[in-house]
């Protein structure tokens, strides 16, 4: 097969991660072109990558050089309208998260994708690690039992000068706090695990951050399954820290770690009497995989190249911001939320702090 033809939308930091990723895989892609209003980051990137071709504007790249997938590295608040314009012109996308601001503009790209592409893609780079693999192998083996409880913790620190950048801390650029951009990672992993929500209790809080966004959040989830949950986000905790608990009947599973995992940040504790069905299984499953850009990057392109839709699809994505729009529903709202109430005529589907935060 002829190799992708790839574009990176947006030169800063992450971008790094996303051209290495792809230079990593030299015959099924080629990264063609950079885009940046920033003209020196933009010289730079390419030279240190060696791509042949710059651009300050997205769309005369997109005619120049027709790419076939195209990696957004920029703000939350132009994702809405930098993905369409791939989309339009035939390109797919993969989107650091959030994809959007909000559900709205979600939905918006879901419906300008075609049936058999150009497709969106969010970066939840968790899901794809073997840790994750394996959980999920497990469960659908049914070698766990049913799944009980889950504490889902991302427990960072973003000091007061990170939020004094003029975008950041604002729902109109960002979307929210740490619930949105920092602890979705570990949410979505959640989802991809556990599977549908069902109900959100939540609170929100700004405790020491001065912006218009929470700093603290802490909410309460029912899934389709069963299975409950605390989920707890913050970017005011020194001793920093991603924890991910699942109890089944017969293992309790964890992850540690902080911005990526490995197998190495895994762990299983048997229940009584099933240790040596459980431990076998767990030693047998998939195994030296991280939570890299890589991993998921690879999954796109085989699915680009084979003609199906690549991970993580819009619907994935929804369910994780809709559980988004959930905490940030029940929070302002004082009640318990459930999906029916985040449709077009909810305030939280056009705004994540709905009619406005009150704080």
């Amino acid at each position: 097969m002829p190799r992708i033809r790839a574009a990176i939308v947006g030169t800063g930091n992450i971008a790094h991660f996303h051209v290495k990723a792809l230079q990593a895989l030299p015959d099924e892609v080629e990264v063609v072109a950079a885009v940046d209003i920033d003209s020196a980051r933009l010289m730079e990137f390419c030279a240190s990558h060696r791509i042949g071709h710059r651009y300050a504007d997205i769309e005369q790249m997109l005619a120049s050089q027709r790419p076939e997938l195209v990696h957004l590295c920029t703000p939350p608040g132009v994702h809405h309208a930098q993905v369409l314009v791939c989309l339009q012109a035939g390109a797919s996308v993969v989107v650091e998260k959030p994809p959007t601001l909000t559900l709205h503009e979600l939905d918006e790209l879901a419906a300008a994708q075609g049936p058999a592409g150009p497709w969106l893609a969010t970066v939840f780079q968790h899901q794809f690690g073997s840790g994750a693999q394996r959980l999920r192998s497990m469960m659908a083996d049914g070698v766990l039992g049913r799944p009980l409880l889950a504490v889902c913790n991302t427990t960072w620190l973003r000091t007061q000068d990170y939020f004094d950048a003029p975008w950041r801390g604002r729902w109109d650029t960002e979307g929210g706090g740490p619930t949105m951009g920092h602890g979705i990672h570990q949410m979505d992993l959640l989802g991809s695990i556990l599977g549908d929500w069902e109900e959100v209790s939540a609170v929100v809080r700004q405790q020491a951050r001065m912006m218009e966004t929470e700093d603290v959040s802490l909410a309460h989830v029912i899934f389709a399954n069963g299975a409950v949950a605390s989920v707890v986000n913050s970017v005011v905790s020194p001793r920093e820290e991603s924890y991910l608990r699942f109890d089944f009947e017969r293992a309790t599973v964890e992850l540690t770690h902080l911005y990526g995992y490995g197998d190495d940040d895994w762990r299983i504790s048997p229940a009584p009497g099933f240790e040596e069905q459980v431990s076998a299984a767990w030693k047998s499953a998939s195994h030296g995989i991280g939570s890299s850009h890589g991993a998921q990057f690879q999954a796109v392109i085989h699915g680009l190249r084979t003609g199906s839709a690549p991970p993580v699809t819009t619907a994935d994505a929804r369910r994780t911001m809709q559980l988004v729009a959930g905490i940030y529903a029940s929070a302002f709202q004082r009640r318990r939320i459930r999906p029916a109430d985040l449709g077009p005529d909810s305030p939280f589907y056009s705004r994540m702090d709905g009619a406005g935060a009150r704080w």
